[in-house]
């Protein structure tokens, strides 16, 4: 029988024995046209899927447990409590008007309109006779958390101070209200005492050696710690959210689109300080600084992370908040606005800056006869 004449092979059925393969590992894949077995694909995702896994726990543990110095954080714990303080040592001025039975707001008045909310305010059960002294109290623990005495404690109470005045007057809270606001919760989750304080410093001088390292989360370390870690990444997080929901806000505005923001702000008589009208025949200033306001903010919670830009991006925060606060008279909006960007300076810098400002030489006048 010729081969031309021989019967085609069939594939195997379930009455026939299937025909023997050879041994797998002889078996070569043609690479050149792109087929693969599906088990090598299988390895390759699987692969992937694990190195990716693993690379997001490394980098979700490094941004969040990795334990740092406490030294920005107690920076920011004393420039926070000092706006503390001042704030409401403000509302004690006109103590009347606010927490007066014939307030602006009365409580009662308060109590209807968040009626439907679950609220805390100390104000709601002080007896009004007490109201003065327990306001001079609140200032007077505001005050020491600011020094850091007693800090796990102060800022905690500092905490319900804030929350307290916040909704009993919740319409007379502005963005610099918000900001203390955050920022002491902030604090009062760290260990803001562990450094440039009182607790620290008798922490020192009471121990023989210096503590460098903090155990677990490091609730009392006055070391590096993770604990100050975590309420540093809260800080920066928040600020990022801040500025690009403040961005895109503005987006919703024509006159952000068209360029003429700024020049509203700086024309506004009831905020203005500075007399910016002069810019008025240069009008192109005035675009290129309302759409570069606009970039900045929405771009903040991106540009920030990266570490050559970081330094641009916190710089122009100085500027945009020294401008509000030289141009539209909003000084402690400015400055608390810096402070919550000092979370993204390192804790070596702060440092720096603090010896250099604590060491400064002392001029020695000499006296010839």
């Amino acid at each position: 029988m010729s081969v031309k004449n021989a019967p085609r092979p069939v594939a195997a059925s379930d009455e026939q024995e299937p025909i023997p393969s050879a041994d797998p590992r002889q078996i070569v894949p043609d690479l050149e046209s792109g087929d693969t077995p599906m088990s090598t694909d299988s390895g390759i995702v699987g692969r992937y899927v694990e190195d990716l896994a693993r690379q997001t726990a490394v980098t979700w543990n490094r941004f969040w447990f990795t334990p740092t110095d406490p030294a920005t954080l107690g920076a920011i714990r004393i420039l926070t409590g000092l706006m503390l303080v001042y704030t409401h040592w403000v509302w004690g001025l006109d103590f009347e008007s606010f927490f007066g039975p014939e307030s602006w707001v009365n409580s009662e008045l308060v109590k209807r309109y968040q009626q439907n909310d679950f609220v805390f305010s100390l104000w709601f059960v002080v007896p009004y006779q007490y109201a003065f002294p327990v306001h001079m109290a609140c200032v007077g623990i505001l005050g020491l958390f600011t020094c850091g005495v007693f800090t796990r404690v102060t800022s905690i109470l500092s905490l319900l101070i804030v929350i307290s005045y916040a909704n009993r007057l919740p319409t007379a809270q502005f963005g610099l209200d918000q900001i203390n606001g955050l920022l002491t919760l902030y604090l009062a989750l760290g260990p803001s005492g562990a450094a440039y304080s009182i607790d620290s410093w008798l922490r020192r001088s009471g121990s023989e050696t210096s503590r460098t390292t903090a155990v677990g989360l490091g609730w009392d370390s006055f070391g590096p710690s993770i604990h100050a870690n975590i309420a540093i990444r809260l800080i920066q997080l928040h600020m990022c959210v801040i500025y690009l929901f403040a961005g895109l806000g503005k987006l919703q505005g024509m006159a952000w689109w068209d360029g003429l923001a700024m020049w509203m702000a700086f024309a506004n008589r009831e905020y203005q300080t500075l007399n910016m009208l002069w810019l008025s025949d240069f009008p192109w200033i005035v675009n290129a600084m309302t759409h570069f306001t606009i970039f900045w903010e929405v771009t903040y919670c991106a540009l920030v992370w990266v570490p050559i830009l970081r330094p641009i991006v916190l710089f122009f925060a100085v500027v945009l908040h020294a401008g509000i606060g030289l141009c539209m008279g909003m000084w402690t909006f400015a400055i608390i606005m810096m402070v919550g960007n000092m979370a993204f300076v390192p804790p070596h810098i702060v440092r720096r800056v603090i010896h250099r400002l604590a060491t400064r030489p002392h001029r020695v006048k000499s006296f010839e006869q």
